[in-house]
Parts: C-alpha cells; sequence; structure tokens
C-alpha cells in the first residue's frame, strides 16, 4: 500500500532546486572558507535588528502577531502606502507559492523566462500549472518576449524579476513600465524586486497599487541581511493583499522575523553601508575575474555573474574545482546562462579566497 498522493504531485520528483551549502559540507567534511554563492549578505543585519530578535528570542514562548501589524504598518510608512496594500509572509518563495495557489489550478498556462528564479517553476509544478518559457536575450530577461507570450496564451501568472537572479542584470523603470502597461487584466504580473535595493536609481516604477494584476515582492533576505529569518512582503492592490489571508500560514512569520524586521527597517545608516559594502565588492570580483581573462557581467545585485567563455561543461569544472579548495559558489542552471558561474558578494577576506582559488580551478577546468 503507498500513500495517495493527488495526481499533480504523485509524478513530480523529489527535488532540492538550490544544494545549500551545508549539504556540501556534509559531504565534504569541510567547513567553507568562503560561502558567496546564495546571495546572502555575509555583512549581517543591523546590531539594533540583532539586539531586538535577541530580545524577542526569550519572549518565543508567544507565537508572532498573525497579522503583522507592526512590520505593515512600518512599511506602509516607508513605502508612502496603505498597510491594506501590504502582505507579509516567510520570505520571497513562500509568497510565490501562495500567489501561484491564489491563481492557477491545474492545466492553467504560467509564463516565465528561461533559466529565471527556479523556485517560483516548483510552485507552479506544485499546483499543477502548465508552465511556459520565452528565453533571456543579451543576459537579460526580455519584457517584450514575456509580452509576446501573454497575449498569445493569456496565461493566469507571468513571472518577471527586476533585478535577475541568476544574471544580475536589470531594466529601467520605463520599460517596467511598458511591460506593466501591457499585460491585460485576466493576468497576473509577478514582479520579483528581490534585491531593488542595490539596483541603480530609477530601475523600479513607482509604486501604484491601483492595478490589482500587479503584485510585487520585496525581502529582508538581501540588503537587511535577514535571510535566516525568513520575512518578506507583497505590495498589491488591497483587495488582492487581503486575499493572501485565504490561504497563507497565519503564525508562519516568527515573532523573532518581526521584532528583526522591524528594527532593520528604522537602521537607515546600516542599509546604506551594506549597499556601499556590496558595490565595492561587485568591483573586486569583477577585477578578479578580469585579471584571470573572464568577462563579469553588469550587475544591480549583490552578486556578479562571471561569463567564464565555454559552455556549462566548462563553467561546473571551473564551479567544482572552486568548490573542491573550499569557496562556495554557484551557476545558472540551463544553457546559454550556464556559460556562467556566479558569485555573491563577500568579505575582502571571502574574495580574497576566491581571488586565490580562480587561478587553480581555471587550470583545472582547462
Amino acid at each position: 500500500m503507498q500513500p495517495r498522493y493527488t495526481s499533480v504531485v504523485a509524478p513530480l520528483p523529489s527535488t532540492v532546486p538550490f544544494v545549500g551549502p551545508e549539504a556540501q559540507e556534509r559531504m565534504r567534511g569541510v567547513v567553507f572558507k568562503a560561502r558567496i554563492g546564495a546571495n546572502e549578505s555575509v555583512f549581517g543585519p543591523s546590531p539594533k535588528a540583532i539586539a531586538a530578535m535577541r530580545q524577542a528570542a526569550a519572549e518565543c514562548w508567544m507565537y508572532g502577531d498573525p497579522e503583522n501589524y507592526d512590520v505593515k504598518v512600518a512599511l506602509a510608512r516607508e513605502l508612502g502606502l496603505s498597510s491594506a496594500n501590504i502582505a507579509v509572509g516567510e520570505g520571497i518563495d513562500a509568497l510565490f507559492g501562495y500567489t501561484v495557489r491564489l491563481f492557477t489550478e491545474p492545466g492553467d498556462a504560467v509564463v516565465s523566462s528561461f533559466g529565471a528564479y527556479p523556485t517560483f517553476n516548483f510552485h507552479v509544478a506544485g499546483h499543477g500549472g502548465r508552465l511556459l518559457t520565452v528565453p533571456y536575450v543579451e543576459n537579460r530577461e526580455d519584457p517584450a518576449s514575456l509580452l509576446e507570450a501573454v497575449r498569445r496564451e493569456r496565461p493566469k501568472l507571468v513571472f518577471f524579476a527586476n533585478p535577475d537572479n541568476p544574471m544580475g542584470s536589470w531594466w529601467p523603470a520605463h520599460a517596467v513600465q511598458a511591460l506593466i502597461d501591457g499585460v491585460p487584466m485576466d493576468t497576473v504580473l509577478v514582479l520579483d524586486e528581490a534585491y531593488i535595493e542595490f539596483a541603480p536609481p530609477g530601475t523600479a516604477p513607482d509604486l501604484d497599487v491601483s492595478r490589482p494584476n500587479v503584485i510585487r515582492y520585496r525581502t529582508f533576505s538581501k540588503a537587511y541581511g535577514m535571510a535566516g529569518a525568513r520575512i518578506a512582503y507583497a505590495i498589491a492592490e488591497a483587495s488582492v493583499a487581503q486575499a493572501f489571508d485565504k490561504i497563507r500560514n497565519h503564525f508562519s512569520v516568527t515573532r523573532i522575523a518581526q521584532a528583526g524586521a522591524l528594527a532593520a527597517l528604522a537602521d537607515k545608516a546600516h542599509l546604506a553601508t551594506v549597499i556601499e559594502k556590496v558595490a565595492r565588492a561587485r568591483e573586486m570580483i569583477g577585477a578578479i575575474a578580469r585579471a584571470n581573462g573572464l568577462e563579469p557581467l553588469p550587475s544591480a545585485t549583490n552578486f556578479v555573474a562571471v561569463d567564464c567563455g565555454r559552455d556549462g561543461a566548462y563553467a561546473r569544472r571551473v564551479l567544482d574545482g572552486l568548490i573542491a579548495q573550499g569557496v562556495f559558489v554557484r551557476m545558472p542552471g540551463v544553457a546559454p546562462l550556464n556559460r556562467c558561474i556566479r558569485v555573491s558578494a563577500g568579505t575582502e577576506a571571502d574574495l580574497a579566497a576566491f581571488a586565490e582559488t580562480l587561478p587553480r580551478a581555471l587550470a583545472d577546468a582547462a
């Protein structure tokens, strides 16, 4: 006798979309000397956020506020919106899952870019959606191709990230606004802005919560350095934001995460310092890449995609060589993006380790 899985879930493979550095450390029996592969902020959260979370830890016998009231009020004040326009969840990945569950049924079409952030795709598969993809163009997700697919397929959802993971590329606000304006009202635009704090001015369109078919997603995982706390938010028209309450896990955002988010949001000085450190780290990664004959791609995120100049098999050998020497990095999963490795912003010590190990990794790969 076997459990009776749903017809949607039964044929799916059991897959981990990102093998964590911890799993690799267990397999290798050695801790990485540089953890610069998961786009975490090695510069950490605000000291004020750490203090707030430490205090909240002593109070974690209590559930977190299931309405996330204080966090929503603080975000609304920061963004110049109403708290009714914000839904809070346990990381962007969870909010993507809730979004797919809200809008798609088995067989419904969903449009994305081939090679874009894969966790969204896992939610689509898990809810029985039919994923349709368009290619990247010149290392960027292509709004024109996405719009063409949307008009042809009339999908329930279309996914677009600005800035983009895994390539670090971005579009200016006017191009994103053209995509927003072009998406028909019966398709919801899932606009992932997880890296928006690192992007140059003029990347994000003005926040307009009048359109019920546009949902924007932001997080405390990247610039605020709280990836392990799992807290993020969606910005949407009020009725859409409220719809998340139909299905979300109301106690999933912990009391500790809520306290940390409030303190992090208030510490503007720390956020500015992190953004400056990330910009310097991107320059260092680029310099290291060029010194080894590789091409760093322009980035508006806290990582740099480095073009290894050949195919995915060669880039994989480079990545494996770095990991064998104790430097954790990742790479895009599909061709032609997988000709690159992806290196997260690190400390000076992290990037010194990258600079030291890259020449040998390249020599071994060749």
